[in-house]
């Protein structure tokens, strides 16, 4: 097996994650390599912040790695919280306080277009490749469902009429803005 670290401090994207990926790979989490603190994420892009988690990572470790960064962008909210979507109520903020200010400055939105993107980013020390993946749906006027994390109860992939945390996860991880980036991902590993 090859080991692989994926940098993330998020054991729900961990496990999400490990659902799409390979058994040739051994997948390693900063927990297991003793990285506690926070990465940096000050870039400007979901494609920065990504890369700039990987070269953190791959300094301190020095194994091959990748990060991702994904943002929810509403089109209403001028692409917002994009970059800050995990930290959209605040620095330390929860799934909860991240909705409730959503859904606060939705309330009087009759537009309610929004896209959820991943990017990934790779490295092993020589080659920093990024993979992106992106899909189109709108913003509820209520939260529903079970499944999931984050903003998922709230976003209706088009085509749908469930939001993510409605869907089965095996639904979900086919269709998903993170199952798109991680296709051509493992395709990348793999060939």
């Amino acid at each position: 097996m090859k080991p692989l670290v994926f940098a993330t401090h998020n054991q729900d994207k961990l496990n999400e994650i490990q659902a799409l990926f390979p058994i040739s790979f051994q997948l390693i989490s900063l927990h297991d390599i003793d990285i506690r603190e926070e990465i940096p994420e000050t870039a400007s892009t979901l494609e920065g912040n990504a890369i700039q988690k990987v070269q953190y990572v791959y300094k301190r470790a020095g194994i091959p790695c990748f990060a991702d960064d994904t943002g929810l962008e509403v089109e209403a909210l001028n692409g917002e919280p994009g970059t800050y979507s995990a930290r959209y109520a605040g620095m330390h903020a929860s799934y909860a306080d991240n909705l409730k200010k959503l859904m606060l400055r939705m309330s009087s939105q009759t537009n309610r277009k929004a896209r959820f993107k991943t990017v990934i980013a790779y490295t092993n020390g020589y080659v920093t490749k990024t993979f992106e993946g992106v899909i189109q749906g709108t913003i509820a006027t209520a939260a529903s469902g079970r499944n999931g994390f984050g903003y998922d109860p709230v976003f209706i992939p088009e085509g749908y009429s469930q939001s993510f945390a409605e869907m089965e996860a095996k639904l979900k991880n086919t269709i998903s803005h993170r199952a798109i980036a991680f296709k051509e991902f493992i395709l990348f590993l793999t060939s």
